[in-house]
């Protein structure tokens, strides 16, 4: 009879399970006055402490958004200012990618492309594809959010899967609806006919929630003047010399009448005169930002603040983790789980997915950030309190909630630029509309859940994949693309298309060795004819950690080669006859040499 072997061995935890979040505080009942009054007074500091890290990282993301205006807005003008480029759908797209990523702000480089559109420089449909791009351009803030918890394995797992689902549902419906519009124009026909069928009156500004609140920090620090990127956009010559530091936030415009003598052929023996209105523009008011009497370059201040406002960013999101573990604990813990991720009773269950995009649209709104909205729930779903399956309809609601501050800011546009800057707005709304319907009712088509959880476990085991993933998608690729566009369509389509070609042959090929690998010749039923390094990271992974442990090791083995020298050699003068003597002593230069000797070894290794 063959031995009785235990499976419990044999099942894994599933690396996707929440964490068992357990009531193991003393219960309230079992407390006495003192420590009542203690907890009551421990959770209100707690919470205050809080909110006071809430407010300093939505701070510190609007100074990141400024100090990126300095350091490359005018870049960004630049580069919107080559039409004949735009002129190329997928050139827009990474135009839109490239500018946000500058600007750090989709609004920023939304409005960029609604001055542009009204004032005749881009068409409508020009415009689309830019819009695209600034849609996935915006996501990559809560992907280095994620990369705060990179400690922590597990947390880091669900981090990033969290924030990059973000990522994949913009660049799949990129890849499906951009093809569709080049071929239908559906958004710009659809937003049309919704312009034209409304008679929609110009209103108000849109309403400064959040900003009144972070107004007065931020505009203490620093003011930009955001007229000088769209004028350089729509090739104002005065805009280039002009910064982006506002000095005067108060002016008054006086429009005066006067009369000036001209040449005209029908006034042969009497002077002409000719009305003409001159717009004077008169400084009242100077700003009180810390800024405001520099001399210092535009680049300069954006670096000095880049730098400050990461350094709070990064502090901020790592208090704030650390204040969350502390503060979830218990019946809270259990309580605000049970509230985020469970569902609606059957049969309702399938509406809690849709109630969870209209919060993220209300919150986003709310915030007036997407970027805000989306780098705050991060880290809760890093350390487990928003399952990834809960996550993912608050990040579609977010893109919904951005583009309503721009459909309100458009509303206040002047009655001639109305109709073309609503539409803009529209077809952003349309297009994250339409990603929605592709991605999210039917189960089977949330791919962007599942692609998300297969690079947050690649990158929970090779945490380096994390900074390569980022660069290569949204620096790498659209700069390449930008690249062989300024070169003409000819060029891209001959460069992209094989490498898109491999692309989609390696994926169907995946696909049927997983699941129809009979389908296949024997052959290509496994990638092991191929050198290990193109179908495996282990050994890229090797290399990286061989030049992460010769860096270390470089500055260790300095260390101690610098302590032998100082040290080391007195030492041994002094202690010649001891050296012998005291067994201690020899065998702490043997140890020495023995570090010495390893630290030797693995350069030889990593040479």
């Amino acid at each position: 009879m063959a031995p009785a072997v235990s499976t419990a061995a044999l099942i894994e935890d599933d690396p996707w399970d929440m964490p068992e979040l357990q009531d193991t505080g003393v219960k309230w009942a079992d407390l006495d006055t003192k420590g009542k009054i203690l907890r009551v007074l421990t959770i209100a500091a707690k919470l205050i402490l809080l909110l006071g890290l809430l407010y300093m990282f939505v701070c510190s993301l609007d100074i990141l958004s400024s100090a990126f205006q300095l350091v490359g807005g005018k870049a960004a003008g630049d580069i919107f200012q080559e039409n004949t480029v735009l002129s190329n759908p997928l050139a827009g797209l990474v135009i839109g990618m490239l500018v946000t990523l500058l600007v750090q702000s989709s609004s920023t480089s939304s409005s960029i492309v609604v001055t542009m559109v009204s004032s005749g420089l881009l068409e409508v449909s020009t415009a689309v594809p830019i819009i695209m791009g600034t849609n996935i351009g915006t996501s990559v803030t809560n992907t280095f959010v994620a990369m705060t918890q990179v400690g922590d394995r597990n947390k880091f797992r669900r981090a990033f899967a969290g924030a990059t689902v973000h990522d994949f549902f913009n660049w799949l419906s990129v890849l499906v609806l951009l093809p569709l519009e080049v071929a239908t124009g559906y958004l710009v026909k659809l937003t049309d006919l919704i312009v034209k069928s409304f008679n929609i009156q110009s209103g108000e500004n849109a309403p400064a929630l959040l900003n009144v609140i972070t107004d007065p920090l931020t505009q203490s620090i620093i003011e930009l003047d955001e007229t000088v990127i769209s004028g350089i956009a729509v090739g104002d010559p005065e805009a280039k010399n002009k910064s982006l530091i506002k000095v005067w936030c108060q002016t008054a415009s006086n429009t005066v009448i006067i009369l000036t003598n001209v040449t005209a052929s029908n006034c042969s023996n009497f002077p002409c005169w000719e009305l003409k209105n001159v717009t004077e523009i008169t400084n009242i008011k100077k700003c009180n930002h810390i800024f405001v009497n520099t001399n210092l370059s535009d680049l300069a201040v954006g670096l000095i603040l880049l730098a400050c406002s990461l350094l709070i960013l990064c502090t901020c999101l790592i208090l704030i983790v650390k204040l969350l573990n502390s503060m979830l604990k218990g019946q809270v813990a259990v309580v605000i789980n049970k509230i985020m991720n469970t569902d609606f009773p059957f049969p309702f269950a399938w509406l809690t997915g849709y109630i969870a995009i209209v919060v993220g649209a209300g919150m986003t709104f709310i915030v007036q950030s997407s970027s805000v909205f989306t780098s705050a729930i991060t880290p809760l779903v890093g350390i487990g309190v928003i399952k990834l399956e809960r996550a993912y309809p608050l990040s579609l609601g977010s893109n919904i909630g951005t583009t309503t501050t721009a459909i309100l800011a458009a509303m206040a546009s002047p009655v001639e630029k109305l109709g073309n800057s609503l539409q803009i707005a529209l077809v952003h709304l349309f297009f994250n509309l339409s990603g929605i319907v592709l991605w999210y009712p039917i189960p089977f088509t949330r791919l962007p859940i599942r692609m998300a959880k297969a690079l947050g476990q690649l990158t929970a085991q090779y945490r380096w994949f994390s900074g390569f993933y980022i660069i290569a998608c949204f620096f790498a690729f659209p700069l390449l693309v930008f690249g062989l566009s300024l070169a003409g369509w000819q060029v891209l389509v001959g460069v992209l298309v094989p490498i898109v070609a491999v692309l989609i042959f390696v994926i169907i090929v995946n696909i049927l060795q997983k699941h129809k690998p009979q389908w296949l010749p024997s052959v290509l039923r496994s990638w092991d004819f191929l050198p290990q390094w193109a179908h495996s990271l282990e050994p890229w992974d090797r290399v990286v950690t061989i030049m992460a442990a010769r860096c270390c090791c470089c500055c260790k083995c300095c260390n101690v080669t610098e302590e032998d020298e100082e040290t080391g050699t007195q030492e041994n003068k002094d202690n010649e006859i001891e050296m012998y003597d005291k067994p201690t002593i020899s065998v702490e230069i043997k140890e020495a040499k023995k570090t010495s000797d390893s630290c030797e070894i693995l350069k030889a290794t990593s040479l």
